[in-house]
């Protein structure tokens, strides 16, 4: 499982600045190695570059690079707004965070820096000669990287902040993080079916913030349990939100134990934010796909088409809940004396379709396009899908009924929504 200082990396790692600091700190230590290769570049061949060669390219690089930085960095913020505007602002997040962009604008800020030392430092003389062979040659090379990454660029700016674009990221993080957990349901710990199932004399363990469980590390718990010689009851999973008079987790420890430090520990193992999480938490994801599809069905925007397209994707997100799972993954306990609580599929049927079931009520093609989706989530081989998609079928016809203004429309949804329920 990934720990919690991993995790943290990784959150840090998908910031636009880090990689921007990264190529910007490659560009320095670059124009700065030709002072080191020089020596090793034969005499005569400095004679056959021009003086100025590189002065004159390593400043048309200074002037270009500034300015399409600029523009890049204000058609960034435009997607940002489109994203929020159009999609949701859950979704402004992942564009954010797309490695192309944040590619593109790294490459751009590195090589405006680039060029900007490599002036510098050809003022000062520091290049001699041999010196400029070596910058000359790695201008070319920072040449044709940025042509690269501007034939990149153009294409991915006919996408980027686009509704369907938008969606499909995160239609991509919800599938790998459902994937993920349905792997891993206790995120390897032992099985925590009910609360009722925590001794009544564990002790809890508070949080003194209101904020969402971001990421839960598993791993030290268990190391903390095993140094306690204790039992930890995780009650609260990422996703959840939690305030301080709801404990996060239980803990039945042995007695002559520091009890007080104990419990600091099991909290360090909580990251709360004041926002909800992707990574372990694929609710997070299905909700923020419902809310895609209630945005697009609200009257201001008038987009049924995009309703439809999410509840295919919606279709595919539970899907994942009915893959063969790895049995020695899916049944092997690593941390035995932590028990964690699974998420179920029945609140991740509630968090994809009863939004666009209530907000779609009214409109035909969207109710007809729901009942056939549930329909063939009823027909998978689990019991469970059967049982919420029937369950879910049954409500949204309740809802269209009262929504539908003709009887004809209501009708036709009977019959599809009859023939899930008749189905064997």
């Amino acid at each position: 499982m990934t720990s919690r200082w991993v995790w943290f990396f990784a959150k840090v790692a998908r910031r636009i600045w880090f990689r921007a600091t990264l190529f910007s700190i490659l560009a320095v230590a670059t124009a700065l190695v030709a002072i080191v290769a020089s020596p090793f570049i034969p005499s005569e061949l400095p004679t056959r570059i021009g003086a100025d060669a590189v002065d004159n390219i390593l400043g048309i690089i200074a002037s270009s690079m500034l300015t399409v930085t600029t523009f890049s960095l204000s058609t960034m913020v435009s997607a940002y707004s489109a994203a929020t505007s159009n999609v949701t602002p859950r979704a402004t997040k992942l564009v954010m965070e797309d490695s192309t962009t944040q590619n593109v604008l790294a490459t751009f800020v590195g090589s405006f820096l680039f060029s900007l030392v490599g002036i510098i430092a050809l003022s000062t003389g520091a290049y001699g000669d041999r010196g400029r062979v070596v910058l000359f040659i790695v201008t070319i090379a920072v040449i044709v990287l940025i042509v690269v990454t501007l034939l990149r660029w153009i294409d991915h700016l006919s996408r980027l902040g686009r509704v369907t674009e938008t969606t499909e990221r995160v239609e991509k993080v919800t599938i790998e993080a459902m994937r993920s957990r349905h792997q891993r349901p206790y995120l390897g710990g032992s099985k925590l079916a009910d609360d009722k199932d925590i001794p009544s004399y564990a002790t809890h363990v508070f949080i003194d913030r209101i904020g969402y469980i971001q990421h839960l590390d598993s791993g030290a718990l268990s190391r903390i349990a095993t140094d306690a010689k204790a039992r930890i009851f995780v009650r609260m999973i990422p996703g959840q939100l939690v305030e301080p008079t709801m404990p996060v987790a239980s803990v039945d420890i042995a007695g002559g134990n520091d009890i007080e430090q104990t419990l600091a520990s099991i909290r360090g193992c909580f990251s709360v934010g004041d926002t909800r999480s992707y990574d372990q938490d694929p609710r997070f994801g299905a909700s923020v796909l419902s809310e895609i599809a209630s945005r697009a069905l609200s009257p201001a925007v008038n987009d049924p088409g995009t309703a439809i397209d999410v509840i295919t994707r919606a279709m595919r997100v539970v899907a994942v809940w009915n893959e063969r799972a790895d049995k020695s993954s899916h049944t092997e306990i690593e941390f035995d004396n932590v028990y964690i609580p699974p998420i179920r599929l029945d609140d991740i049927f509630d968090d994809l379709f009863t939004p666009i079931a209530r907000d779609g009520a009214a409109l035909i093609e969207v109710c007809l396009r729901l009942q056939k989706a549930l329909g063939v989530l009823a027909r998978f081989d689990q019991p469970r899908f059967r049982e919420n998609a029937i369950r879910h079928s049954k409500e949204a016809l309740l809802r269209a009924e009262l929504a539908l203004t003709l009887e004809s429309d209501r009708q036709r949804v009977r019959n599809v929504a009859q023939s899930i329920t008749d189905a064997e």
